[in-house]
């Protein structure tokens, strides 16, 4: 399937920065946004300040090796890169030890990972951690770190799961080396962002053949995990008006819950996190915004507009701010404002509820949320609830600048 021009742009929008030297990237913020309800200028200034105290304390957190967070997984490493690079941040040193110390997690199949210390069926989630390394290397934009994406896009290119008669073909698992029979969502989404925001390093490339993921097969697994029945004939499809069109984590889970309809099938709920990443998703395949399964994603995540749960085990709109609830919140924020923005629409005005500009409420809300240390004056974000990591400052505080970033407009 060809790239068309329509997610050719989307990937130009999300991360232009990815192809300017750093002090440009800072340059690339947008003016007021417009919409029902504005974003002030007060507002731009209240989350510049917002990110200004995060870039410090990202600063601070570093380690004398260069890693942030943990040695054992330099995707935290990479997410801070990434997320210094996109704010032009001036001290380059913690940048350049970033990278040395991702360098050195790199193997000479292309992988960039630490090998797992003990068995374990992600194995040493080789794929997350070179997906996201290998855009921050990229985000760097330093040509000797040309050769180190082009060997991450061959690794990734050749980690996709293409076993013709699985419903997980066409995916992305945490570790191919496991020889586990697994993909998801998830995993899927950072891969085929990955190799569209790398993909112009190929230009590079003096030897051998381009580099590249079967995105027919990553179609297929996307649709998969499409819960909605007009594209999707998996039995566990629901045709409740609160789940159509929404994404599952695969195609044998969801983290929504589940319920049983009259004929006593087994339906799953959909889950926004997932919804968000199958949006991106289709785009990164080359699938039109004015496809039906785009628009059928978009209608979802509009009439669920909702910035304080992630995982709505109630099913429908109820949210009762329970723990479960808030699990992966703040991943759910960073992928929300990458499927918004790829979308490229700010104001939605939806018949149930009032007209809403998702920059300007995801804006308010992250800003909400940052803690500021009383002895640096330096802010950060952590979710009080753990589940997927979210207990590491870091890795939260990554999230949320990114996604902050976006919403402002940076990558426009």
């Amino acid at each position: 399937m060809m790239f068309n021009s329509f997610a050719k742009g989307v990937c130009a929008m999300l991360l232009v920065c990815s192809i300017l030297p750093v002090a440009q990237a800072a340059e690339q913020r947008l003016p007021d946004r417009g919409g029902p309800e504005p974003i002030t200028l007060s507002l731009q200034h209240e989350a510049q300040a917002a990110l200004d105290r995060a870039y410090a304390w990202l600063r601070a957190q570093q380690h004398e090796d260069g890693h942030w967070s943990n040695p054992n997984f330099p995707a935290l490493s990479g997410l801070a890169v990434w997320a210094l690079v996109r704010g032009g941040d001036e001290n380059a040193e913690a940048i350049e030890r970033g990278v040395e110390y991702i360098l050195r997690c790199a193997h000479d199949n292309g992988a960039i990972f630490v090998e797992a210390t003990a068995q374990r069926r992600g194995g040493g989630l080789s794929n997350y951690n070179t997906a996201i390394c290998m855009v921050a290397l990229n985000e760097v934009g330093r040509s000797d770190l040309v050769p180190y994406v082009l060997r991450a896009r061959e690794f990734i290119a050749s980690s996709q799961f293409l076993s013709p008669d699985s419903q997980f073909h066409g995916g992305m698992g945490y570790d191919a080396a496991t020889d586990r029979e697994y993909t998801d969502l998830s995993n899927s989404y950072i891969a085929f962002e990955a190799m569209r925001l790398t993909e112009q390093a190929e230009d590079f490339r003096t030897e051998g053949e381009r580099a590249d993921l079967d995105w027919a097969a990553a179609l297929e697994f996307v649709q998969r995990v499409h819960n909605h029945p007009a594209f999707n004939e998996e039995t566990w499809v629901s045709d409740a008006e609160s789940d159509v069109g929404g994404f599952v984590y695969h195609p044998e889970q969801t983290r929504a819950g589940t319920y049983t309809d009259a004929d006593g099938i087994v339906r799953f709920r959909s889950m926004p996190g997932m919804t968000y990443a199958g949006m991106l998703s289709y785009i990164y395949a080359g699938v039109d915004r004015d496809d039906p399964r785009v628009q059928a994603t978009v209608d979802w995540a509009v009439r669920h507009w909702n910035l304080q749960a992630n995982n709505p085990v109630s099913g429908g709109d109820a949210h009762h701010d329970t723990s479960d609830e808030r699990e992966g919140l703040f991943y759910f924020y960073n992928v929300l404002s990458k499927g918004m923005a790829a979308y490229g629409q700010d104001e939605f005005h939806p018949e149930a509820r009032a007209p809403f500009n998702w920059r300007k409420e995801l804006i308010e809300k992250l800003v909400s949320l940052q803690r500021i240390d009383p002895a640096t004056g330096h802010g950060y974000w952590v979710n009080e609830v753990g589940r997927y990591w979210e207990s590491d400052p870091v890795l939260v505080t990554a999230y949320a600048v990114l996604a902050l970033q976006i919403a402002l407009g940076d990558a426009l």
